[in-house]
C-alpha cells in the first residue's frame, strides 16, 4: 500500500500514475481529547484503518499524481530522528572536503551516534526547498527514511522491524559550518519526505535499494542501503535505547556519497528502489 497526503491534507491511495481520494476512511479514526497522545494519529491507527481504506478506493475519485500537489505523508512525527555520515564514502568525502567538514575533524557515526531535527523542518515533495542562509554552502542529502509504526523503548534489534510501520523517500537538506546537525539542518523545509509512505508490507527488504538523486538532469548521487554502516535494526536499536519511538517518527538513514550545493531554480530528482521518485524544486 501506497499512502500520500496531498493537496488540503486529502488522504490518498497511490495506483500507478493515479491517486484515489481515500479521505473519507478517516472518519474511522478515534476522537482525539486532550492531551493528544504523542505522534501521528493516523500512522498509530494505520492497520485498522486498512478496510476502511480498501473500502474508500472502490468509490473514491481519481486523479492524475501529476495534477496534485504531494504534501508529507507523515503530518506530525513528534521527533525526526536522523544518522550521520552513515555510508563510509560519504565518511571518506567528508573527511576530504573542507567545504563539507568545515575545517573540523569528521567522527564516525560511532562517535557520534544519531541526532534529532526540528518537526518543524519537515515538508513534502510538493512543497519544495526554500533555501535560508544562502550565504553558506547548502547542500542535498538523498536518504531512505523509516517511519515508526508502533511505539517502543529500548527495542530489541530482532524487534526492530516490528515497529516500522513504512518507508519514504528523505532528503536532509544541510548547510555547512560548525554549529550543532540539529541547529543547521533544521530550517524550515530541510526536512523533505515523499513522495508517500510505502507500507512495510509492501517493502519487505531494505537491505539492498538504490538511491539515486540528479540535480537538473545530472546524476549526484548513486548508492544502494546495503552500504550503510549502522543498517535500519541497528539504527532503531540504538534511537530506542535514548528515547521512547512513537508512531510516525521519522527515521533518515544516512547519505551515501555525492552530496553537493544547490541554488535557487534547482530541480532535484529522487528516486529509492521499491518506493518511487520525487522532484523536488528549489527557492
Amino acid at each position: 500500500m501506497k499512502l500520500a497526503r496531498f493537496d488540503n491534507d486529502r488522504l490518498g491511495l497511490v495506483d500507478d500514475d493515479e491517486i484515489i481520494d481515500v479521505s473519507t476512511a478517516l472518519d474511522a479514526l478515534p476522537a482525539l481529547s486532550w492531551p493528544v497522545p504523542a505522534g501521528d494519529w493516523l500512522i498509530r491507527h494505520l492497520e485498522q484503518l486498512r478496510g476502511p481504506i480498501r473500502k474508500a478506493a472502490q468509490s473514491g475519485a481519481r486523479t492524475a499524481l501529476a495534477g496534485v500537489t504531494l504534501r508529507s505523508p507523515v503530518a506530525n512525527p513528534s521527533k525526526i530522528v536522523a544518522a550521520p555520515v552513515n555510508y563510509r564514502k560519504h565518511l571518506e568525502e567528508s573527511r576530504a572536503d573542507e567545504g563539507i567538514n568545515y575545517g573540523g575533524h569528521v567522527r564516525t557515526i560511532d562517535e557520534l551516534g544519531v541526532f534529532l531535527k526540528s518537526s518543524t523542518s519537515l515538508v513534502g515533495a510538493g512543497d519544495g526547498v526554500v533555501l535560508s542562509w544562502t550565504e553558506r554552502r547548502i547542500d542535498h542529502e538523498l536518504e531512505l527514511a523509516v517511519i515508526v509504526g508502533s511505539e517502543g523503548y529500548c527495542i530489541a534489534r530482532n524487534d526492530a522491524r516490528r515497529h516500522i510501520a513504512g518507508y519514504a523517500i528523505g532528503l536532509d537538506m544541510s548547510i555547512r559550518g560548525t554549529e550543532d546537525r540539529s541547529f543547521r539542518k533544521s530550517l524550515d523545509s530541510f526536512t523533505v519526505l515523499g513522495p508517500w509512505l510505502v507500507s512495510a508490507d509492501e517493502l519487505a527488504d531494505c537491505t539492498d535499494l538504490t538511491l539515486t538523486l540528479s540535480v537538473n538532469g545530472q546524476v549526484r548521487q548513486q548508492s544502494s542501503t546495503a552500504h550503510l554502516i549502522w543498517d535500519v535494526p541497528k539504527l532503531i536499536e540504538y534511537a530506542s535505547s535514548a528515547y521512547r519511538l512513537y508512531p510516525g517518527d521519522i527515521i533518515l538513514t544516512g547519505t551515501p556519497e555525492g552530496v553537493a550545493p544547490v541554488k535557487p531554480g534547482d530541480v532535484m530528482d529522487c528516486r529509492i528502489a521499491g518506493i518511487g521518485s520525487m522532484s523536488v524544486a528549489i527557492r
